[in-house]
């Protein structure tokens, strides 16, 4: 018998379980599975509505009693690096760019155990070993770039260990950053800040106009940098909107912030695929 995909994305909610981000919470997401000949229409549809992709999945928080994660972009045509971003852009000079195929490698690998053992050893991602983290990489219905981080020695000209990856998406509005780590014992050159910096200098040249951050949540110190760029919009009410004072947003955590699935999930508008193309 021959089974076909579902002509309309079917949406399923994840059981409770810690917050990684707020202690004492718990998170809950909303996915859809990204497949078959209209994944990228239902990805940029989708991203554009604070969902975001892991794998073969599209995801977006949905808690029980809280709506502090907020999607949030960065408007490439008004961002401007401030002081301390023009210091790591500085800093970074020695670093050359690489675009390549969602492809992993083992130097890949290495240097993401180093990144999770120092930055996050008690983590959710804290135990995967090479095979899930190719299927991290690799597993993309999705128009997707590995984005690496070399430093080259100024007077031979070579290239020297890997300094950071991303994994980032190319939406037809912008770059989606998947995922990024570095190298640890570079804490002092912000890697993170520089990779999001560089994105958005890949993102202008391409006349893309946004760079997806993935999360930002009030009251995080682990998302807290993502407010100190410029031109940050979060997507909140079912809309985009500039992030303003970030103290405004603390409100999240209240339960009635928290619409019932049934309503937020007939709210989501879904791509035409009636034509292809």
């Amino acid at each position: 018998m021959r089974h076909s995909l579902p002509l309309v994305p079917q949406f399923y909610v994840t059981a409770p379980q810690p917050c990684p981000y707020l202690d004492g919470r718990s998170e809950r997401k909303l996915f859809t599975a990204l497949q078959g000949e209209n994944a990228d229409k239902l990805n940029n549809t989708l991203s554009r509505q604070g969902f975001r992709r892991s794998q073969n999945v599209l995801y977006r928080p949905s808690c029980a009693d809280c709506a502090a994660c907020l999607s949030a972009r960065i408007r490439v045509a008004d961002f401007a690096p401030n002081r301390a971003q023009r210091r790591t852009l500085r800093r970074n000079t020695d670093l050359k760019r690489i675009a390549t195929s969602p492809w992993a490698t083992e130097e890949q690998f290495t240097l993401f155990r180093r990144y999770l053992d120092s930055r996050h050893a008690d983590g959710g991602m804290a135990d995967m070993d090479i095979f899930e983290f190719a299927a991290m990489i690799e597993e993309t219905p999705v128009k997707s770039r590995v984005v690496e981080y070399r430093s080259i020695n100024a007077q031979t000209e070579t290239s020297r260990p890997l300094a950071a990856v991303c994994l980032t998406d190319v939406l037809d509005d912008g770059l989606s950053m998947v995922y990024s780590f570095y190298d640890p014992d570079r804490v002092d050159d912000s890697l993170g800040t520089y990779l999001i910096l560089d994105h958005v200098d890949i993102a202008r040249n391409a006349g893309l106009p946004y760079v997806y951050l993935g999360y930002w949540v009030p009251g995080s110190r682990k998302m807290g940098y993502k407010a100190k760029f410029g031109a940050l919009e979060i997507f909140k009410n079912g809309e985009w909107q500039p992030i303003g004072n970030p103290e405004d947003h603390s409100n999240e955590t209240h339960p009635l912030s928290v619409d019932p699935i049934a309503e937020q999930v007939a709210r989501i508008a879904l791509p035409d695929t009636s034509r292809s193309g």
